[in-house]
């Protein structure tokens, strides 16, 4: 499956509503409440992929929308119990540095989960469709860092030229500042210590 067939992903797959209307028959009890919610679920699941990340929007009355970014994500679990094995789906959870336990968002309903979850995994890591990475800066001795690991070649280079400028600055500015030390005196008697 490539970009552009996982790009028109928006709804999720129909077995996903007898999904639903099992857990409505276990729940027996609050049927009628959890019928109107899992419906009204279904009905508005929308699912959005593009370049800068995955988003995910549901509900009529109180309304739920979540957007995330390729780099924010940390990690993707894949999960299916017997009823979701048997109709063919598994949830897609998607974890970020948010500090919570739980995923972040649940792409459920989906029957390609496996080819969503690689094309998840590979703009994760900062790779291109085609299998060429991004990358970070390139360059003797230097490795991705997090900070960089989103981004394209040419914008860490920009990062890091930006970040030496202002170290330079920050460089001049103290030795501007340091106190002037009489040549070959010690540095304890500069400051009076001995």
């Amino acid at each position: 499956m490539d970009s552009e067939q996982i790009y028109a992903i928006e709804r999720p797959h129909q077995n996903l509503l007898k999904l639903y209307m099992l857990r409505v028959l276990v729940t027996a009890p609050a049927f009628f409440v959890t019928l109107p919610l899992l419906l009204f679920r279904y009905q508005t699941l929308r699912y959005r992929f593009d370049d800068e990340g995955v988003g995910m929007r549901w509900g009529i009355l109180f309304r739920h929308e979540i957007n995330l970014t390729y780099a924010r994500i940390q990690d993707i679990h894949l999960s299916s119990n017997v009823f979701q094995r048997w109709l063919g789906l598994a949830d897609i959870k998607i974890q970020t540095a948010s500090g919570s336990a739980s995923a972040e968002m649940t792409i459920e309903g989906l029957r390609e989960f496996e080819a969503v979850r690689d094309f998840l995994y590979a703009r994760m890591r900062g790779q291109r469709a085609g299998g060429k990475a991004l990358g970070a800066a390139s360059g003797a001795g230097s490795g991705s860092t997090s900070a960089g690991a989103g981004l394209a070649t040419g914008e860490a280079v920009a990062l890091l030229r930006e970040i030496h400028g202002e170290l330079q600055a920050t460089r001049a500015l103290l030795e501007s500042q340091a106190p002037q030390r009489p040549a070959g005196s010690p540095a304890g008697e500069a400051r009076g210590d001995g």
